[in-house]
C-alpha cells in the first residue's frame, strides 16, 4: 500500500493544478511494441488505473516506424491526450509548431526540477517544460580492465591522460580504441562526445539545431582532437567494413581495450565471454577545463499534446510516470536508468554507474541523429566516417556539411 500512497502523492499535486480536473478516459499513444517495453508499459498503466480508478486509460500501441508518421498527422488531426516521444532537438519542431502543451506546472507541484535535474535542459525550450522524460541509457567507455591493470594504466580522467594510456596500450600491440562504422552512427557518439567536452553543451545544441556553421573555427577544433586519436592510429584500421557489434571481438579477444559505446553493447560483451570483473566502465575524460561533464543519454519522453481532450488527467499521468516509484519499476523491467534521482539504484554494476553519472549530469544530449536534423545527420556522419579513414580531407568535409546545413536550415 505505502507504493501506490506514494505515487498517488505525485497524482495529487497535479490533480491540485485545477479545480476543475474532469476524471474519465485519456488516450495514450506510444511506440512500444518490443516486448520488454511493452510489458513494461502494460504494468506501468495497470498501476496507474490502480492509484486511480476513477481513470481508464486507452493505449493505441504502433510499432517504431509507423509511430514516426503516425504522430505528425495525429497531433494535429485527433490528439490523443498523451503521446510517447523524445527530449531535445527532437522535441523541439512539435513544441515550435504549438503541438505539444506547456507543463510546467506539473514539474513546480511535484518538485520535478531537483528530481529530474539532469533531463532538465533536454526538456525545455523558451524556459518552460514540454514533457516528461522516464528513461535514458547512458554512453560512456567500456575497457578491459584486466588489460587496464596489466599495463599499469588507471582509467583517464582528463585528455592528456587518455592520449596517454592510448599511448601505452598501442605501445603493448594493443588496439586502445576498437569502433565498427559501417552503419554510420557510432561516429555520432564520437562526435557528440568530443563536442560536449571540447565546446559545451550549449554549443552542441546550437550546431545540431542548425544555428552554427560546420565551417565555424570551435567545430574544427572538435576534428583536432578527435585527430589526434585518428593521427596516431589508436583506432581499429578496418573500423569502415564492420558493424558496431563486430568491433566487440576485439575487445572480447584482448586486442583492443576500449569501447565508446551505449550501455546495451554490455550484453553482447558478455555473450562474446567477458565476464564483469573484466569489463570497467569510465566517464568520457575531460578536454576543455572548467566545462561543465554534459553526458550522451538518448532519453524517451511522455507528452500532452496541445490539442488533448483531457489534460487534467493527462497531467496526473505524467506526475505519476515521473514519480521514483513508478520509474524503478518501469525501468526494471526496460533494463535501463530511470531519470528520478530519488528512483531506487540499479544492482546491475553498469547500470548502476550509468545511474550516479547520469544521476549528476550538467545537460544530457540525446545523440547526433536525435539532435540533428534527418537529412543533416545522414551527411554528418558520413562525414564523420570519411574523416575517420581520411583526415587530410577536412576542410571538404566541413566544406560540404555547411552546404548541407545553411540548405536544411535556410
Amino acid at each position: 500500500m505505502t507504493f501506490f500512497k506514494s505515487l498517488s502523492a505525485f497524482a495529487l499535486g497535479a490533480a491540485l493544478l485545477s479545480s476543475t480536473a474532469f476524471a474519465g478516459e485519456i488516450i495514450l499513444n506510444s511506440d512500444h511494441s518490443d516486448p520488454a517495453p511493452k510489458k513494461a508499459m502494460e504494468e506501468l498503466i495497470a498501476d496507474f488505473q490502480k492509484a486511480n480508478p476513477d481513470i481508464t486509460v486507452k493505449w493505441n500501441n504502433f510499432d517504431h516506424e509507423g509511430y514516426k508518421s503516425a504522430i505528425r498527422n495525429f497531433l494535429t488531426a485527433d490528439a490523443p491526450d498523451v503521446a510517447a516521444w523524445y527530449a531535445g532537438n527532437r522535441m523541439e519542431p512539435f513544441v515550435k509548431a504549438g503541438l505539444f502543451e506547456d507543463v510546467s506546472d506539473v514539474w513546480e507541484a511535484n518538485g520535478l526540477d531537483e528530481q529530474l535535474k539532469s533531463a532538465s535542459a533536454s526538456m525545455t525550450i523558451d524556459g518552460k517544460k514540454w514533457g516528461v522524460p522516464y528513461t535514458y541509457y547512458q554512453w560512456g567507455i567500456y575497457y578491459r580492465k584486466d588489460i587496464f591493470a596489466e599495463q599499469g594504466i588507471e582509467p583517464p580522467k582528463n585528455w592528456a591522460e587518455f592520449l596517454a594510456a592510448c599511448e601505452k596500450l598501442k605501445t603493448a600491440g594493443i588496439t586502445p580504441i576498437t569502433i565498427g562504422t559501417k552503419a554510420l552512427w557510432p561516429t555520432g557518439g564520437w562526435f557528440d562526445y568530443l563536442n560536449l567536452r571540447v565546446n559545451g553543451y550549449e554549443f552542441h545544441m546550437e550546431l545540431t539545431s542548425g544555428k552554427v556553421p560546420y565551417t565555424d573555427p570551435r567545430v574544427k577544433a572538435v576534428f583536432e582532437k578527435w585527430g589526434e586519436l585518428v593521427n596516431a592510429g589508436y583506432f581499429n584500421e578496418n573500423h569502415a567494413a564492420i558493424d558496431w557489434q563486430d568491433a566487440i571481438p576485439q575487445m572480447v579477444q584482448g586486442k583492443a581495450a576500449m569501447y565508446l559505446m551505449g550501455n546495451f553493447a554490455v550484453a553482447t560483451m558478455k555473450d562474446g565471454g567477458l565476464t564483469e570483473d573484466q569489463i570497467g566502465f569510465m566517464q568520457f575524460p575531460e578536454i576543455t577545463a572548467g566545462i561543465p561533464m554534459s553526458e550522451e543519454a538518448p532519453t524517451d519522453t511522455f507528452h500532452i499534446p496541445s490539442g488533448a481532450k483531457n489534460k487534467e488527467d493527462a497531467k496526473k499521468f505524467l506526475a505519476y510516470l515521473a514519480s521514483p516509484e513508478a520509474q524503478t519499476k518501469m525501468n526494471a523491467t526496460l533494463g535501463q536508468l530511470p531519470v528520478n534521482n530519488q528512483a531506487e539504484k540499479p544492482a546491475d554494476p553498469f547500470l548502476n554507474a550509468g545511474f550516479e553519472m547520469l544521476s549528476n549530469a550538467y545537460a544530457l544530449a540525446q545523440f547526433y541523429d536525435r539532435d540533428a536534423n534527418a537529412e543533416m545527420a545522414k551527411a554528418g556522419m558520413e562525414g564523420f566516417q570519411e574523416f575517420m579513414v581520411k583526415p587530410e580531407r577536412l576542410d571538404a568535409i566541413l566544406e560540404r556539411l555547411e552546404k548541407v546545413r545553411a540548405r536544411v536550415h535556410k
